[in-house]
């Protein structure tokens, strides 16, 4: 009677066991189908915010999932994205706006001062203010030539195509190359690729506002030494010259807008946004540009940017 009490007795221990395995395994199951599933949408919300940040945004998360708070957060990412890029494409409007309106009464003035200047009976104050004028009306639409491509590199979404930074490099020397040679500099070029991926346009400005920087502040037959190549660090393009010895806690001023080193020569035809732009652009790119002074003298910028795969 007492084994048969005790065999009655023991059967439900192992069936009790088996269920609760079986239940423990439903749930855990059904707790990593759910998890996996919420991890796959967070994931994709994390991806399309990084691509957003680093690209463009044009892209969105568009999460086909069931109504709950995932959903709602991509939702809401997806808003906020379109409500950024009506703000940037109207800002984009503004500036080219901004552009034809400030650069069209300047060009008007130019004219007429030019065609007051160039009459037979013109005296010679006359003459001497025109050419006053001209001179501010010429700063003036230099400044607004600079402000632009700063407004640009600072909000616009660039496009993203190859680009090989020893090849605009020796586009923009070339170019330039009159202007160049009004200073007899000594030339140093170390061109070794540099590939990138980013916005041609702004990155040639970026390099154009580089080397004429490097030409406005050289001394007189100094050195203008042009190098690009790649490191671990990325590609990089540094441009040096020869010029007044510089401080290096005066360096960092030098990429803030509007800020130019008086002792400088050529400071003062300058628009004090020359680095300030070549660091925008830098920036939009995931890049970064740095100066350092040069201890007979002078300055050497260097940009380096992401190297393209």
């Amino acid at each position: 009677m007492g084994n048969s009490m005790e065999y009655t007795l023991g059967l439900p221990f192992p069936a009790s066991g088996l269920t609760v395995l079986a239940v423990g395994a439903a749930a855990t199951t059904m707790g990593w189908l759910a998890t996996g599933r919420l991890l796959r949408s967070l994931n994709r919300i994390t991806s399309t915010a990084e691509h957003v940040a680093v690209r463009t945004l044009q892209q969105r998360i568009d999460l086909d999932a069931p109504p709950g708070e995932v959903k709602r957060l991509a939702d809401s990412f997806d808003n906020m994205l379109d409500r950024l890029d009506q703000a940037f494409a109207g800002q984009d409007r503004f500036i080219a706006n901004a552009a034809h309106e400030l650069k069209t009464p300047l060009a008007v003035g130019r004219t007429l001062v030019e065609v007051a200047v160039t009459r037979p009976t013109a005296s010679a104050d006359v003459k001497q203010l025109g050419e006053n004028l001209l001179a501010v009306n010429e700063r003036h639409e230099r400044l607004i030539d600079a402000l632009l491509p700063l407004a640009r590199a600072e909000n616009a979404a660039t496009d993203r195509l190859p680009v090989d930074l020893a090849e605009v490099a020796g586009a923009v020397v070339q170019h330039m190359d009159q202007k160049i040679r009004r200073k007899d500099p000594r030339i140093r070029r170390t061109s070794e690729r540099a590939p990138v991926t980013g916005d041609p346009l702004l990155l040639e400005q970026m390099i154009r506002y580089l080397v004429d920087n490097a030409v406005k502040y050289n001394l007189a037959g100094g050195e203008l030494d042009i190098r690009t190549g790649t490191t671990a660090a990325g590609a990089y393009l540094s441009v040096g010259n020869d010029g007044v010895p510089i401080a290096a806690h005066e360096v960092s001023f030098l990429f803030e807008p509007f800020r130019r080193l008086t002792n400088r020569v050529g400071s003062t035809r300058g628009s004090g946004l020359g680095l300030s732009i070549v660091r925008a652009v830098a920036h939009t790119h995931q890049g970064d540009a740095v100066a350092m002074p040069r201890a007979e003298g002078g300055l050497t910028v260097t940009v380096t940017l992401p190297r393209a795969p």
